[in-house]
């Protein structure tokens, strides 16, 4: 596994705008992934306790028609990311199991958990502003929503201002 080895980001940016494309075509949306993460934890509360995932409205909606709650082309479009990613890394030469950290951070634990804690905070961000990222950014920009412009400032402006705080995690 070559860890320095990357696919030229211009090549990975041209790939994502095809993907974008194809999904405007396909399935007349773009893309999204906080709705299909959505939709993975509706079916398991309802895959748990069916009469609780009945009893609550926002779960309820999900299961339409009969149709299982993952029937959802965003779903699908998950999916397709986990695939993707493989196929970037076992053709970069990354793939394996490995964690990758800073030079400062020693333990993996530490890495997974704070790994874990950010991915939890953008979730649930994700939910409260009713999408992410790859929705507003990417979607949404393309359909040149002010809203979604604004949004992506922000996420910019907000990144920027933390690596400050953690750029020693990395140096």
């Amino acid at each position: 596994m070559n860890p320095q080895k990357f696919w030229n980001p211009y090549l990975a940016g041209v790939a994502l705008g095809l993907v974008l494309l194809a999904a405007f075509l396909v399935t007349g949306s773009g893309v999204g992934a906080s709705g299909a993460a959505n939709r993975m934890a509706a079916a398991a509360v309802n895959a748990v306790a069916p009469a609780h995932a009945d009893a609550t409205p926002q779960i309820a909606k999900l299961k339409h028609g009969g149709r299982s709650i993952l029937d959802d082309r965003l779903v699908f479009m998950v999916l397709g990311v986990v695939l993707g990613g493989a196929v970037a890394a076992y053709t970069a030469g990354r793939m394996g199991r490995k964690v990758i950290k800073g030079p400062r951070l020693k333990s993996n634990h530490t890495r997974l958990v704070l790994a874990l804690t950010g991915g939890v905070i953008m979730g649930v961000a994700a939910r409260l502003s009713l999408g992410c990222t790859s929705g507003q950014a990417l979607s949404g920009g393309t359909l040149l929503s002010v809203g979604s412009w604004v949004f992506m400032f922000a996420v910019f402006g907000g990144g920027y201002g933390m690596a400050y705080f953690v750029r020693r995690e990395w140096i």
